[in-house]
């Protein structure tokens, strides 16, 4: 149960930190022709203490995105 919970927070963070660094939000019709927009996601799965859980990862169309909260390339938590 905490495992699936934790996975729920960190792939809602990603999300709300993609919006935040593109400035509006899914669907949005300010974000129409702004030169950036979502592009699909990519799955990684990552080890923490609870478990192995599979984290969404969002991506924008001109690769500007680099996520904060999880480093690139890691797959173990500390």
């Amino acid at each position: 149960l905490l495992r699936k919970e934790l996975q729920q927070a960190v792939n809602n963070l990603l999300e709300a930190e993609l919006t935040a660094f593109l400035g509006y939000d899914p669907y949005a019709r300010n974000g129409w022709n702004t030169g950036n927009s979502r592009n699909g996601a990519y799955y990684r799965k990552v080890d923490t203490q609870f478990g192995q859980i599979e984290i969404k990862v969002p991506r924008d169309r001109n690769v500007e995105f680099h996520q904060h909260t999880m480093p690139d390339y890691k797959r173990h938590t500390g």
